[in-house]
């Protein structure tokens, strides 16, 4: 049987019309091909939107419902669980597959990697030693796939990933990933991170925001001009874009205060109790869902919230379906907030009761998503000076405590999770055959235009 026409699926996480202003080297792929708006999914974060391009499904279908949830049948709070098998339905893969038996794929860091039905896998995936430290590493299919990529690259920059020294590093590393891949594979898919960092950091209008975008497309080409020499048909795609906001929404502690939302104490220190709680979110960038133990208060909690300033919408199961996103996982209700804000995790009403995990990196303890984690505390002079000495003390293979991130969120300067409202923050599709063109593409579409792009007949274009 004939070989599928080789695709990259390239997600440029944060692409925007206004960050492409200062990226030539992606402008002329615009230029040669065809650009388009992308049409995004509520809650406009990495997860979900992910989730539905490679689906082709709404979120109400596939279940990403944000990058965590409250796991009901846990009674736990869980964000960036890794398992494919979370996604709910067929995969773009196995679509290729039908039509072209053998057809190889690679997944170089799009999320919900483990466990995936493809050739060759790699995704972040520290080491946790038994004394408590964490290692850089990463994890790959086949294993042997490992000591390759790192025998070329280095080890995989966990820390320049996430966190307050992310910076251009690990996409490199992972562009570079990209490159040895691509001309083994038929399929591509490839994430790149680094427009969220100063996006969120400094605002998406600032001098550092520009900068980045220049830094990226700089490191980004040599990945498309590999792309152009070998035949391969490059999609490159966005799943929101960072809009400036200056008003956090501490959701958790307005919930405290009502009387709805309970803690526990251990050695002087609260936790988010979810089983005794009347009512408590997970906060997820600019959407929040809550969830609500007993039905017969959902009105008085609706009501708490609605009146909450910063909170634009809080949508019940009705208003939740308008947007495709009424799943079980979903809250009983899904706050959005104003353009200028975004929700916090906090629950505790005194920074000196805060959990320990509350000033460290530490995206599987906290319930709730935490952009704070890319700052060294700017009111703390000796956070630095301490994260070094915490260095320090790994490398002598001790045990250290990275405790400099900060409690004050008015530091953070962007985020995402709202539908677009300016199409100039919005997010963006680019292609380099200009056969496929659209006017606009959903997100759902990018699943089509995968197949299509591989030389594969597409009855009907998906849409949510």
């Amino acid at each position: 049987m004939n070989q599928p026409s080789k695709v990259l699926l390239l997600d440029v996480v944060g692409l925007t019309p206004r960050a492409l202003a200062d990226m030539p080297r992606l402008s002329r792929l615009a230029g040669s091909g065809w650009q388009s708006a992308l049409e995004t999914v509520l809650p406009a974060v990495t997860c979900s939107v992910q989730s539905t391009m490679l689906t082709g499904r709404p979120v109400a279908d596939h279940g990403a419902v944000g990058n965590g949830w409250y796991f009901r049948d846990l009674g736990e709070v869980f964000l960036w669980r890794q398992h494919n098998a979370l996604v709910e339905g067929e995969k773009v893969w196995d679509a290729l597959r039908r039509a072209h038996p053998g057809a190889r794929v690679a997944n170089v860091c799009w999320w919900y990697a483990m466990g995936m039905d493809v050739d060759s896998i790699v995704t972040p995936r520290p080491v946790y030693h038994a004394d408590g430290r964490k290692s850089p590493d990463c994890y790959t299919r086949p294993a042997a796939l490992h000591d390759r990529l790192v025998d070329r690259l280095g080890d995989f920059p966990l820390f320049h990933y996430w966190g307050p020294t992310a910076s251009i590093a690990s996409s490199r590393w992972i562009i570079e990933a990209t490159r040895i891949l691509l001309p083994e594979h038929d399929l591509t898919l490839s994430y790149v991170p680094h427009l969220d960092y100063d996006l969120q950091r400094f605002g998406p209008e600032s001098p550092e925001a520009r900068a980045a975008a220049r830094e990226l497309d700089a490191a980004l080409a040599p990945l498309l001009d590999d792309a152009e020499r070998l035949g391969v048909s490059v999609l490159v795609v966005s799943e929101y874009g960072i809009t400036a906001v200056d008003q956090p929404v501490d959701v958790n502690r307005v919930l405290r205060r009502a009387g709805l939302l309970e803690v526990h104490t251990q050695a002087g220190m609260e936790y988010l109790d979810p089983w005794a709680s009347e009512a408590f979110a997970v906060a997820d960038h600019q959407v929040a869902h809550v969830y609500v133990r007993d039905p017969a208060r959902l009105d008085e909690v609706r009501a708490v919230l609605a009146a909450t300033p910063g909170v634009d919408q809080v949508l019940d199961r009705a208003g939740q379906a308008a947007y495709g996103l009424d799943h079980d996982r979903s809250g009983d209700l899904v706050l959005v907030a104003e353009p200028r804000a975004w929700f916090t995790y906090y629950y505790w009403l005194d920074d000196d009761r805060a959990p320990d995990f509350a000033r460290g990196v530490e995206i599987h303890r906290k319930p709730g998503y935490d952009p704070a984690e890319l700052f060294f505390d700017p009111a703390d002079r000796s956070a630095k000076a301490r994260a070094g000495l915490g260095l320090v003390r790994k490398k002598l293979g001790l045990r250290y405590a990275m405790k400099v991130v900060p409690l004050d969120p008015r530091w953070v300067r962007g985020s995402h999770g709202r539908l677009p409202a300016d199409p100039s923050d919005g997010p963006v599709v680019i292609a380099s055959d200009a056969s496929l063109r659209r006017e606009t593409v959903a997100a759902a579409d990018v699943h089509d235009l995968v197949l299509e792009a591989a030389g594969v007949a597409v009855a009907a274009t998906t849409t949510l």
